[in-house]
């Protein structure tokens, strides 16, 4: 493909995900958190594979700049869904030991 061709396909995959990520309610947040952490998992697995075939020095930089961006965005996700996890233990937990606080 042209690099005209791989612009517009960037520029409308990111139009097209913002609009998607800006109509998830807050409810379905941490599922969709979690499946688009197992995507970034895939994508960290291929550019593992794309640094190890890369024959060229500067494939493979790109290579390994990819494999940096994507475990930076797994482990990310993860961070994030673990922290929205604890703010719906916490409000449970503050409950329960409310109670026990009161008998």
């Amino acid at each position: 493909m042209d690099p005209i061709t791989l612009l517009t396909v960037v520029v409308l995959s990111v139009f097209v995900g913002f609009e998607v990520v800006s109509k998830v309610t807050s409810i379905l947040h941490t599922p969709l958190m979690s499946g688009a952490n197992a995507i970034h998992g895939i994508i960290l697995i291929g550019a593992i594979i794309v640094a190890g075939q890369a024959e060229d020095p500067w494939v493979l930089g790109i290579g390994l700049l990819a494999v940096v961006l994507a475990t930076a965005n797994l482990v990310g996700g993860f961070v994030v869904t673990d922290r929205m996890l604890q703010m719906f233990r916490g409000r449970g937990s503050a409950a329960a030991t409310a109670k026990e606080t009161t008998k």
